[in-house]
């Protein structure tokens, strides 16, 4: 059953300033500006009208499927992702953990290198992209932040994929078959706002 007609209206917070660009016949960039920076992102070929009303943004369709009701809610959690970024950042937190070949994690220029992950001699590289943060915290803990949460989420959970194991590669511990397994790696433990 079809939606005659679906509007949305998202509000900025107090302070941010927002563009919405046309850049094709169902495509738009979006530019959302705040005291902690901006971000920009493009969303191609959507069938979600887009537009300004004062310093609303208006979301809007006509005859709505449920792909399109959906559509104008995962906009919506977009904006309000971009909000949250400008105004207060993103952190995520890993955990580093190993239990008898001790890991050593660098970040080095736009790189993270893991180094002696389950004794390997060969160093882990994971890119950091622009616009993110990585600390390393001690010998166990890694932060990584960031007013975009969708890089900053992904650096995570690049740095948690590089350690992950898969299949024949995953052992079981003494030899024996069951139990956990091997369980070196950085995990995601926390996700936060920077201020």
């Amino acid at each position: 059953m079809r939606a005659p007609y679906v509007r949305e209206e998202v509000e900025p917070p107090e302070g941010v300033k927002v563009d919405v660009a046309k850049i094709g016949e169902f495509d738009y960039r979006i530019t959302v500006k705040g005291p902690l920076g901006s971000i920009t992102k493009e969303l191609r070929n959507i069938p979600v009208s887009i537009s300004l009303d004062g310093d609303k943004i208006v979301l809007e369709v006509f005859n709505a499927r449920k792909r399109e009701y959906a559509i104008v809610g995962a906009v919506r959690g977009l904006l309000k992702n971009m909000f949250l970024g400008v105004t207060k950042g993103w952190r995520y937190k890993l955990k580093i953990i190993y239990t008898h070949f001790p890991m050593l994690v660098k970040v080095q220029g736009n790189q993270v290198t893991i180094e002696n992950f389950l004794g390997r001699k060969s160093k882990i590289a994971v890119e950091i992209p622009q616009g993110v943060k990585v600390q390393i915290q001690g010998k166990e803990d890694i932060v990584v932040e960031g007013i975009d949460r969708d890089l900053v989420g992904q650096t995570a959970a690049n740095l948690e994929r590089a350690t992950e194991l898969h299949g024949d590669e995953r052992p079981a511990p003494h030899g024996r078959e069951g139990g956990l397994g091997v369980v070196d790696g950085i995990y995601v433990y926390g996700v936060e706002h920077i201020k």
